[in-house]
C-alpha cells in the first residue's frame, strides 16, 4: 500500500543506513499499515553515538520516538532489532506512564 508519510519515513531510514547512522532497519507488515502513526519501525545503529544523529534526523516530526526494544527477546516480537521508532502519540504518552510508573511517581 502506497502511504506518503511511510514512504518518506523510509526514504530517511535508507538514507540514514547509506550515511552509516544505521546498521539495519526494518517495517514489519508495512503492506498493511495505512497511517504512519500505526507504524512501528525497528533498528540497529552503527553505533550507540549515533543515536543523536537518529534522533535529530525525525527532528521534524512531532510525535517521533525511538526507544529500547524492550520486547526484542520475547518469542513473539515484530523484531529483535534494539530500537524501537514510532510516531505516534499515543506510543509517547504510553511511554512517559512506563516511564512515570518506574520512577514511582
Amino acid at each position: 500500500m502506497y502511504v506518503p508519510d511511510i514512504d518518506a519515513v523510509k526514504e530517511k531510514m535508507a538514507q540514514l543506513a547509506s550515511a552509516g547512522v544505521l546498521a539495519q532497519w526494518e517495517l514489519p507488515y508495512e503492506n498493511l499499515l495505512t497511517r504512519l502513526s500505526a507504524a512501528i519501525f525497528f533498528a540497529e545503529v552503527s553505533d550507540e553515538s549515533q543515536l543523536e544523529a537518529l534522533s535529530a534526523d525525525f527532528s521534524d516530526y512531532e510525535y517521533f520516538l525511538v526507544q529500547v526494544n524492550s520486547k526484542k527477546e520475547d518469542a513473539h516480537t515484530l523484531s529483535r532489532m534494539r530500537y524501537r521508532i514510532t510516531f505516534s502519540q499515543e506510543e509517547i504518552d504510553s511511554y512517559r506512564e512506563k516511564c512515570a510508573a518506574e520512577s514511582g511517581e
